[in-house]
């Protein structure tokens, strides 16, 4: 039995063990409690919330008004009759001695009442469930606040503050000098004042957000003007007054233009108040001004490098000077201006204007053989038999311009830039002139015969022809030669009508070339001679001659009203129409160097003649003259 009772106590788990159980219970019973509690506090919420179903919960603030207890209709008509703040709140700006209120809802700030009504209703109810039984406890114990809705209409209140702006701003206003009757007084300056409505817009809001009446700053930005006194400045503006201002170019040559001089009674337009470059208040100028003074000063003064002109002696193989060669000008406006400016800053009365200078390529000293001009390359000459007197004056002041020239290696020669201006004022008569489809008299009839004749010398020295525009119609005096008309000339004129119609060839030499002209009046001829160094180049061409030919119209007689009484006269002259091919093979040696092609088409041309008031038959009198009669 003993033994038995052994076995049996051996099999029971050791007494150590027992305190665990004792504690598992205890877990567990506080749990239990617990969750008790925890259900407890969610009845008894719950119950708070059925008992305030609706309603918002007590002891909830909006803006300092208790809705506690009230329902939505209940809290959103108080919250409408006591929050008076949109209304009878008072927002106060100040400017100096000025100052301008507002209430807040001219300011576009108001309440959004049913907003902030829903956000106290939900004050106690949302979040987690320990959250929002604490705010529902510490409201009903202490009072909460609701954040308040608020609308902030910044348009608004920007449209309110405009007028205030509108007082506020000044705009700033340099010293001034002012020029009356050949005196000169000072005009003091003013600082100018800008109201800054973004930043004052901002500090209105942080203002509005107080929920109480105040005082909300002004942000305005102060702006000084350069020079606020000018007075200092009216010795110097007397003493210009009296002696004017000079203008002159540097080292200034015979025949040089200038110097300028601007008067006193052109100062005032001109001069100004501002600072010199050290920043102290001085006198200044206008630039747009003292710019279109410059600007005609430049018309005046600029010109291009212009190298020697010469002739070559045939004799003796030597260039022969003719012309000096000159350096180029070119006034520089803008550096000139400010020349100007530092010159009155320093109480000067006289600025130099500022030059830059380019030297021509060939001077007067340039030989034929550092220049490669060491032989007659081309000859031709041209002839218009019948032409009168203006327009062989035409001819012989054209021709002139180009005596001389040099045309550099690689250069296309432009014949309407060398020609220069071509009017009565330069040399030039009234001619016959072929514009607008009519043969007209104008300025310079008679040019296209000099294009024309430098057309043929290049043509038949093998140059490259960049540029060239035929006659409209057939020119008698273009397919002359020595002895009386050649028809193969038809298709070889050129005309020029610069800047719209050029004649362009290029020296594709590595030589510089030489240009001679020589009218002759009493042949009625003009030669054109180029002078470099051959390279041995051959020209070959042939014509189609005349193709296509189409007979002229039937003469016309038409009244010209602004003739005089009893007049009659020829303003065209009949011409048939073709069409014409030129090919041209230019070699050096035995080489092609290049092929062209030149297409003219001339229309055909009729007799026009024209009468004046008083004429009563003119078909007779063109009879009796033979003009515009018969066969064409």
């Amino acid at each position: 039995m003993n033994i038995t009772q052994r076995r049996y106590i051996r099999s029971q788990p050791p007494s150590r063990h027992r305190p665990n159980d004792w504690l598992s219970q205890a877990l567990a019973a506080s749990l239990g409690g617990l969750l008790i509690f925890a259900l407890a506090l969610g009845l008894i919420s719950l119950g708070y919330r059925l008992v305030f179903w609706g309603r918002v919960l007590p002891g909830v603030h909006v803006a300092g008004i208790n809705l506690g207890g009230l329902s939505r209709a209940q809290a959103q008509a108080r919250l409408e009759e006591q929050f008076t703040y949109p209304y009878g709140g008072a927002v106060v700006f100040r400017d100096g001695p000025n100052s301008w209120t507002y209430s807040p809802a001219q300011l576009g700030w108001k309440l959004n009442a049913a907003a902030s009504l829903e956000r106290a209703y939900a004050y106690g109810r949302e979040g987690g469930f320990l959250s929002a039984l604490a705010n529902a406890v510490g409201a009903a114990y202490r009072g909460a606040e609701s954040t308040a809705v608020v609308e902030f209409d910044q348009a608004i209140a920007q449209n309110a503050l405009q007028p205030l702006a509108d007082q506020i701003n000044r705009p700033s206003r340099e010293a001034q000098l002012d020029f009356q009757n050949g005196s000169v007084s000072a005009v003091p300056g003013q600082s100018g004042r800008e109201l800054n409505l973004e930043a004052t817009l901002t500090l209105l809001s942080a203002q509005l957000q107080t929920l109480r009446s105040g005082d909300s700053p002004l942000v305005i930005v102060e702006h000084a003007p350069a020079v606020l006194d000018s007075s200092p400045l009216l010795e110097q503006a007397r003493a210009l007054l009296a002696t004017g201002f000079i203008l002159s170019l540097p080292n200034p040559q015979a025949g040089d233009p200038g110097p300028w001089q601007i008067t006193p009674a052109d100062l005032p337009a001109l001069l100004r108040v501002g600072l010199s470059p050290e920043g102290r208040p001085a006198l200044t100028v206008d630039s747009q001004n003292l710019l279109s003074l410059l600007r005609e000063i430049s018309r005046q003064t600029n010109r291009p490098a212009e190298n020697a002109r010469f002739t070559f002696d045939d004799a003796s193989g030597q260039l022969i000077a003719i012309q000096p060669s000159r350096t180029g000008r070119r006034v520089d406006e803008e550096a000139s201006l400010q020349a100007v400016q530092q010159a009155l800053s320093q109480g000067a009365a006289l600025a130099v204007l500022q030059v830059q200078e380019n030297a021509p390529q060939v001077s007067d000293t340039a030989s034929g053989a550092s220049l490669g001009i060491t032989q007659n390359i081309a000859t031709y000459t041209s002839y218009f038999r019948g032409s009168s007197a203006a327009r062989m004056t035409n001819i012989e002041t054209a021709a002139s311009r180009f005596h001389g020239l040099l045309v550099a290696p690689g250069e296309t020669f432009s014949m309407g830039q060398s020609l220069g201006d071509v009017s009565l004022d330069s040399g030039f008569a009234e001619a016959l002139i072929i514009y607008g489809g009519r043969t007209i008299k104008g300025v310079g009839g008679g040019v296209c015969q000099v294009s024309t004749t430098l057309f043929r010398t290049a043509f038949f020295a093998g140059f490259p022809i960049v540029e060239r525009y035929a006659h409209a119609y057939r020119v008698y005096y273009y397919e002359q030669n020595a002895s009386g008309l050649d028809t193969t000339l038809a298709g070889l004129d050129a005309t020029v009508y610069f800047p719209v119609v050029d004649f362009k060839f290029t020296n594709d030499t590595p030589y510089w070339l030489l240009m001679e002209t020589y009218f002759d009046p009493v042949r009625q001829s003009l030669t054109w001679k180029f002078y470099s160094t051959s390279d041995n180049r051959v020209v070959q061409w042939e014509t189609s001659g005349l193709q296509n030919q189409v007979s002229p119209p039937p003469p016309v007689i038409q009244y010209n009203g602004d003739l005089p009484e009893g007049s009659f006269k020829q303003v065209d002259w009949a011409a048939e129409g073709a069409d014409i091919t030129v090919n041209r093979t230019v070699l050096i040696g035995d080489k092609i160097h290049f092929m062209d092609k030149f297409v003219t088409h001339y229309a055909a041309w009729g007799d026009i003649c024209e009468y004046g008031p008083g004429v009563t038959d003119p078909e007779k009198i063109a009879k009796r003259k033979n003009l515009c009669w018969g066969k064409p």
